[in-house]
């Protein structure tokens, strides 16, 4: 798939991984990048796209990835300015790290891992990016059979991509049990969407990046990094947000590759 002149939509494009391949992407020549992100921070990197392509490559959406109004006004809106999307990253995430049983050694009651929690994670990590990935097939199924296509065929070339953004902490890390969780069921989702929307000539596929220097790394503190992160590491360093968006540029340009990419520079979560 070529991205010259195609339009591209990503959530959490405010800082890390998101913001990378949106800078990626905008080098590469696409049309027009749908930013989302629920912080104002999207705005920089807007216009920091915008600036250095001379033009109006990147318009910047704030809102909550979970809100399917918010899901579907995006969509219009790109739809309308740049056309529809054939690209989608929905690199929107968060962590709500603890053990999933601790005992409380004064009263000796198991502390089970909040419910409310869980589900927070699993609508920001799992649901929304099946959602927003299942946005951008129905918006191409329905642009097909407007112009009278239905079952799609490989001469045409490829219609879409989806990456998921997975974890290596899918295989199961301590002290995530509902991030590695969500990670874990985007696998599943993936491999079911590659199945279903080839017939509108749409893939996907999930990348799986090891510890990247993004905030939410950054976010567990220099100490944990130093001595949990770095000496089970190849790299003996954190991954640049660059180079996952390298290795998304290369999921979505290179047809031939489905299923999973493991970016995860020799970390493996320990037994």
């Amino acid at each position: 798939m070529n991205v010259t002149n195609k339009v591209a939509v990503i959530t959490g494009a405010g800082s890390g991984i998101g913001q990378a391949i949106a800078t990626e992407l905008a080098d590469r020549g696409v049309r027009g990048i749908g930013l989302v992100d629920r912080s104002e921070s999207v705005l920089r990197v807007a216009n920091s796209i915008n600036d250095a392509c001379n033009g109006h490559v990147g318009k910047a959406m704030i809102g909550d990835t979970t809100d399917p109004a918010f899901r579907k006004e995006v969509f219009d809106v790109l739809q309308a300015r740049y056309g529809t999307p054939s690209i989608c990253i929905p690199a929107a995430g968060i962590t709500r790290d603890r053990l999933a049983v601790k005992i409380d050694k004064e009263t000796g009651k198991a502390d089970i891992y909040p419910l409310e929690l869980f589900q927070q994670v699993i609508d920001v990590n799992l649901l929304a990016p099946i959602y927003w990935g299942m946005e951008m097939v129905a918006r191409i199924a329905e642009d097909r059979l407007r112009n009278g296509m239905r079952r799609w065929d490989p001469a045409e070339g490829i219609q879409g991509t989806i990456i998921f953004i997975g974890s290596v902490s899918s295989q199961g890390n301590p002290g995530q049990i509902s991030y590695a969780a969500t990670k874990a069921g985007l696998e599943g989702a993936a491999a079911t969407l590659a199945k279903e929307a080839i017939y509108h000539g749409v893939r996907s596929a999930v990348i799986h990046p090891g510890f990247t220097d993004t905030p939410m790394v950054r976010a567990l503190g220099e100490e944990y990094i130093q001595k949990h992160i770095l000496p089970h590491t190849q790299l003996r360093r954190l991954i640049r947000p660059e180079e996952i968006a390298d290795a998304i540029y290369f999921l979505i340009c290179n047809s031939a590759v489905s299923g999973e990419l493991w970016a995860d520079a020799g970390w493996h979560p320990t037994a």
